[in-house]
């Protein structure tokens, strides 16, 4: 039996979902937490088997000042558990710290954000980024797009292991007939008509996911189809910004707030919407979008590399120009305008996600990943 150490910025969705993936290995899995941000990622406890290293980080958000700190915990950590492998990401963060021990072999994993973004901040990160990857024995990325920036970065193309992340496609799925109809159930809760559009957005209220920009389009959409509802889950230090656009464009008794929804009440606004919205500025692969996609649930999104690696305009939902409002509401437009197609576009959803987002599938890769470092 091998020991794995999984080390993470902190302990979202995701992470339950590799660490599930990781206990059903049959290996020993220790998991080390970086930070933690102040509000809950993940409802879920962290799977049974698996055992949460005790240590000075993990308990509140990581400042420059801690790295020294968490540093020489680290050497104890990991001279205490002696994994035969790490996996660590983000790779400025967790996947850094680790790399500076000169413990081997790390796996690092790219969060997307990481690469796409964070990288590109100043030459401090630059150079964090070509360190962390100079010395990953291997790196694991959700997409074409992630391979590709992590090689401008130093990473050797054939050290690179790419899947995307997937989802549970029996938990994400489009329900059945035996089952109430959500969008129904949905309607009367909010007191909507049967005529109602939904539009769903899940992503959370900050810059980088344009949700300012998916407000915007909103107001102009809804002025030539009130029929047109949206619901925002999640929240964010967008809030103010939100409420204000919606409130000014006379709109805001068309859009609905549940809040951070569980994790267990997701599939049912995938399934009642008609749409799935999201206008990121960055992504790899958009967990948010294969869960819409596994419900069978249409999606439009932003025209950025990562959505055009998956989405075929006319198939599947619509793309539009990244950061256009004014694009974005046409394309609203169009969706309700052209409900008609909608039938076929949620069969081609649910098909797409079958075909490539099964993560009971995917996660196989992991264990490719971790031979490919030099695991037995």
């Amino acid at each position: 039996m091998a020991r794995f150490l999984y080390f993470s910025r902190d302990y979202s969705t995701h992470d339950h979902r590799f660490l599930t993936a990781l206990e059903k290995t049959g290996h020993k899995i220790y998991y080390l937490r970086l930070e933690s941000r102040g509000h809950a990622l993940e409802d879920r406890p962290i799977p049974p088997t698996v055992e949460q290293v005790q240590w000075v980080g993990g308990d509140r958000p990581v400042r420059l000042k801690d790295g020294l700190r968490l540093f020489l915990d680290l050497k104890k950590v990991l001279k205490k558990i002696n994994p035969d492998l790490v996996h660590a990401g983000p790779i400025q963060t967790a996947a850094l710290l680790v790399a500076l021990t000169g413990y081997r072999p790390l796996v690092s994993m790219s969060w997307g954000y990481d690469l796409l973004v964070d990288a590109q901040k100043s030459s401090s990160w630059a150079w964090a980024t070509r360190y962390a990857l100079k010395h990953s024995s291997v790196m694991i990325g959700d997409c074409q797009t992630i391979r590709q920036t992590a090689v401008l970065y130093g990473m050797p193309q054939d050290r690179i292991v790419t899947f995307p992340w997937g989802v549970d496609l029996q938990y994400f799925s489009p329900g059945n007939e035996v089952q109430q109809d959500p969008a129904q159930e949905i309607h009367a809760r909010l007191g909507w008509g049967k005529d109602t559009f939904i539009l769903l957005s899940t992503r959370s209220w900050e810059l980088i996911y344009g949700v300012d920009i998916l407000a915007e389009a909103f107001v102009l959409a809804a002025r030539r189809h009130p029929e047109l509802r949206l619901l925002m889950l999640g929240n964010g230090s967008l809030s103010a910004r939100l409420h204000q656009i919606f409130t000014r464009g006379e709109v805001a008794d068309f859009v609905v707030y549940p809040g951070q929804v569980k994790q267990a009440e997701l599939p049912k606004y995938y399934r009642a919407a008609d749409l799935f919205v999201s206008a990121s500025h960055s992504d790899g692969t958009s967990i948010s979008m294969l869960e819409a996609l596994a419900c069978g649930c249409p999606v439009l999104l932003s025209d950025i590399p990562g959505n055009m690696e998956w989405i075929r305009p006319g198939e599947q939902g619509w793309l539009f120009h990244d950061g256009n409002a004014l694009d974005l509401a046409e394309k609203m437009v169009k969706a309700i305008e052209n409900q008609k197609l909608l039938a076929g576009m949620r069969r081609e959803a649910r098909c797409l996600a079958e075909k490539r987002a099964d993560w009971n599938k995917n996660s196989q890769e992991l264990l490719s990943a971790y031979r490919l470092a030099g695991l037995n």
